[in-house]
């Protein structure tokens, strides 16, 4: 009788032990080491205008159509100021915020938000959560032309990489 106990017991401690291992954090990452380049260090421009936004927006909403995807799309200025927004129908209101908030954190950092959710997810960064008006979360890229800022786009109401294609389409149109 002891013996059908404690086998399950064993069997079930190791388990544990060997999932414990696997679950193990990645090593902590080198916060010391200094670049050679300043990263992100794209200047920012003249300001995209309503009427390119607009545009922007139309182009970003198609494609979540053609996915079957309802998303709210924003668009930033160069100074991270809104510009033009469109909450497709059915799109979740939550995702207002969030996409104006995507659209801003790619403006200001001069980066794609997905950036910040590598830096957390894979690097384990976590001094990022603590930055202010960050989003580590897909979904914002920066409208980059000529080398310089002139905005960014944001989108949300589904996954990540669902908010991040249809960004991208959009994005694709502006000519680095």
């Amino acid at each position: 009788m002891r013996n059908r106990i404690l086998a399950p017991l064993l069997v079930a401690t190791a388990l544990l032990v060997g999932t414990h291992v696997k679950a193990q954090p990645p090593p902590a990452a080198n916060l010391d080491a200094i670049p050679e380049k300043m990263p992100f260090s794209e200047p920012y421009g003249a300001p995209i205008g309503a009427q390119r936004a607009q545009s922007l927006i139309q182009a970003a909403a198609a494609e979540a159509l053609r996915k079957g995807w309802a998303m709210n799309i924003a668009v930033v200025d160069s100074g991270a100021n809104l510009v033009a927004f469109l909450r497709m129908d059915g799109a979740q209101l939550a995702s207002i915020s969030i996409s104006e908030h995507k659209a801003r954190t790619a403006a200001k950092f001069r980066r794609p938000t997905h950036a910040f959710e590598d830096a957390v997810q894979k690097s384990d960064y976590k001094y990022v959560l603590s930055l202010d008006d960050v989003v580590a979360s897909r979904g914002g890229i920066p409208l980059i032309e000529n080398g310089r800022i002139i905005g960014a786009i944001g989108c949300s109401g589904g996954t990540g990489s669902q908010d991040e294609v249809v960004c991208a389409a959009a994005a694709a149109l502006i000519k680095p």
